[in-house]
């Protein structure tokens, strides 16, 4: 992979990897969980839905995952409910370039790479339980598709890292959600600028820096609004509809200077 570039082989996939693949115009990616023996296991539409009654909900459903027009021996059949998938490796790229998502990245790296979804700095757990995680999944759900909430990318977050966001009223720990929201945000916060300025530069430039600073801050590496739940305790929960875990259940625990919130 080069300095901004996450493309990689398929020759060079591991069990565990957290991959991706960009959709319509480079609009969306979606995200997987490679298991081995060529199969992803990938969170879609499919099941229910959680829409954002925005333009979004349109925009966003071209770039989602393509339903195979062939049956594949591999994939999850499309009529079942859940909408978590197993699917061949050339069924969840549907011809788009396989890139693999990086875990554990400086902040210089993190800032360099602007597209959000790409990367974290955040620490991934060993490749066996990130499997595990995900397979686990596949069986029991991750509940109902949200683009902001709860997409690809937020589950395969979780396989990786075991961490969700404490509220589940603020956006998830998507990387492209809060690029989808930071970018236009910043721009309108840098506008007020023109009062005082008319220097054009400078207002990209003031826009820019507000963007990467919010997206290193709504980082899963970075955040405190986030819990460490085990997979079998957090599908658990959803059947339940208690996933907020409770505060007699969490403790405070420091990582790389800030800290997190993990359930004992």
């Amino acid at each position: 992979m080069g300095l901004l570039s996450n493309r990689v082989d398929k020759g060079s996939l591991k069990p565990g990897d957290h991959i991706y693949s960009w959709r319509t115009a480079y609009i969306y990616a979606h995200h997987g969980i490679y298991v081995g023996d060529d199969t992803v296991v990938h969170f879609t539409r499919r099941g229910q839905e959680v829409g954002t009654g925005t333009m979004l909900d349109t925009l966003l459903v071209s770039s989602g995952p393509a339903r195979p027009q062939q049956p594949c021996q591999v994939c999850t059949p499309w009529e079942e409910g859940s909408g978590v998938l197993s699917s061949c490796l050339n069924c969840f790229l549907a011809g788009g370039v396989l890139y693999r998502f990086e875990y554990a990245v400086s902040a210089a790296l993190f800032i360099a790479k602007a597209r959000g979804g790409t990367c974290t700095l955040a620490v991934s757990d060993p490749d066996d339980v990130v499997v595990h995680r995900a397979k686990y999944l596949l069986d029991n759900g991750f509940g109902c598709y949200n683009v902001f909430k709860k997409n690809c990318e937020d589950f395969a977050i979780y396989c990786k890292t075991g961490l969700l966001v404490l509220e589940q009223g603020t956006i998830g720990q998507s990387g492209q959600a809060v690029s989808i929201i930071g970018g236009p945000l910043a721009a309108v916060l840098s506008t007020p600028l023109r009062l005082v300025t008319t220097n054009v530069y400078g207002m990209v430039a003031t826009a820019i820096t507000m963007y990467c600073a919010s997206r290193y801050a709504a980082d899963i590496g970075m955040r405190r609004d986030v819990v460490k739940v085990s997979v079998e305790d957090m599908t658990s929960r959803l059947a339940t509809g208690l996933l907020r875990v409770a505060e007699a259940q969490i403790v405070l625990a420091p990582i790389i200077g800030s800290s997190k919130l993990v359930t004992q």
